[in-house]
């Protein structure tokens, strides 16, 4: 176990113990601050100046470009490779550790420029996305759509437990936390009648998490399930915005087009890989027996709790969704092993999404689709007013977080507010 993720490690400062950002989780961010971008990590309520502890000489020895965290996005620092990711890691685990032995920046009068409040920071696209993949790894979610639009008996498709099945998305519309979206637009069908154009009627969220690439392949290069992990940099929580209206009529013969493309919202702050791996887990047991490429040893599968609330324009709050990363049935390693097995090359900075994370029961549903069984179940608000789909004014907010042995390693929250059609 690498020494930042040692339950017994305390920080100095003090931090609520139900704090998403423990010490030993040190996520990364990046900020917009005066007319500069800076990278940042967290620690409880505060925000870690990583430039400024950079220039004041708290990373020698780390052999870190000078600049490299007052650029715009993540990725020049992820392209250094996985060893200065941990470099820094452990360094920033020895700085904020409670028993530490560097001169702290409050001894040197610097507080305030390394320990910046978190609340009310202007939060940017932790990373530059080139390339956006979804997958559809959830049996319970696959499932319950097949047996809505199929057949119970036939809900999985023939393909669903040899692979998997993912597409590709739009990498331009991925949008940070707190960035409203507008109700899409588009072709929809109604019974037994013409097509017409108009706003989306049955406006979605899909509860996922992704995790984003943080080492290239080459074109031609497979990876395995063995290396798939260090090629992955960390996690950010996801939600697929879903127009299921457009999606209806427009789906068949090639996929999702504009009912995805519109918005997907990601949480602001990257969970690494590192920070997550205490809380890997045994996964479904997959039959029938997966092709030798998809054979994977150990625990592969994350115990991530995973939550869903919509918050009324009025202020009526309802927690519709109680979920986790664990229920899905290919695991992260899979998916980035049958991404590449046909060649595909990955760039620093591609993201690929889990597809719908839902649960075996109610309660545990990953999307509105889901939870109203097609609008059938409506969810009571407190207010009293029914949700069949997200209304203009609401605003979805996605919560995760990991906990073993006293230790909580969260990613925050992603929370996006639905705008009127434009």
């Amino acid at each position: 176990m690498l020494a930042p993720n040692n339950p017994e490690l305390k920080p100095w400062l003090e931090i609520p113990l139900n704090s998403d950002f423990s010490i030993q989780n040190l996520p990364y961010g990046v900020a917009k601050i005066g007319e500069g971008y800076r990278v940042l990590s967290a620690i409880g309520p505060f925000a870690v100046n990583l430039h400024a502890l950079h220039e004041l000489g708290y990373f020698e020895g780390l052999d870190l470009p000078v600049g490299i965290f007052a650029e715009k996005y993540l990725n020049p620092f992820i392209s250094l490779g996985q060893g200065s990711w941990r470099a820094l890691r452990q360094r920033l685990s020895d700085l904020l550790k409670l028993d530490t032995s560097y001169d702290l920046p409050t001894r040197k009068g610097d507080w305030s420029r390394v320990f910046i409040e978190r609340e009310g920071l202007d939060m940017q696209m932790p990373v530059f996305v080139r390339d956006y993949t979804d997958f559809y790894s959830s049996e319970y979610h696959a499932f319950n759509v097949g047996s809505m639009f199929r057949d119970p008996n036939n809900a999985l498709l023939p393909n669903w437990k040899h692979l998997p099945v993912g597409y590709h998305g739009r990498a331009s519309s991925i949008i940070v936390s707190g960035t409203p979206i507008h109700r899409p637009k588009g072709q929809l069908k109604p019974n037994d009648e013409n097509p017409v154009f108009g706003p989306c009627r049955l406006l979605d969220f899909e509860l996922e998490m992704a995790f984003i690439v943080g080492k290239e392949n080459e074109l031609g290069q497979s990876v395995s399930t063995a290396e798939a992990r260090d090629h992955m940099f960390g996690m950010v929580i996801f939600n697929d915005w879903s127009a299921r209206d457009i999606q209806k009529w427009e789906y068949v013969p090639l996929g999702p087009f504009l009912a995805k493309s519109f918005a997907s919202s990601i949480s602001p702050w990257v969970v690494t890989m590192d920070a997550l791996q205490p809380f890997t887990v045994e996964g479904p047991k997959q039959e029938p027996e997966v092709l030798d490429y998809l054979k994977f040893e150990g625990d592969k599968h994350l115990d991530i709790q995973l939550e869903v609330d919509i918050l009324s324009e009025g202020g009526s709050l309802a927690t519709v969704c109680q979920s986790n990363h664990k229920f899905l049935y290919w695991n992260i390693d899979q998916q980035l092993a049958h991404h590449t097995v046909n060649g595909c090359n990955l760039h620093i900075g591609d993201m690929m999404a889990s597809g719908t994370i839902s649960g075996p029961e109610e309660g545990t549903y990953g999307s509105m689709l889901e939870i109203t069984w097609r609008g059938t179940k409506p969810v009571i608000m407190p207010d009293g007013s029914e949700r069949k789909f997200i209304k203009d004014g609401d605003k979805v907010i996605m919560k995760a977080w990991a906990e073993k042995d006293g230790v909580r390693v969260g990613f925050g929250e992603v929370n996006t507010k639905v705008l009127p059609a434009g």
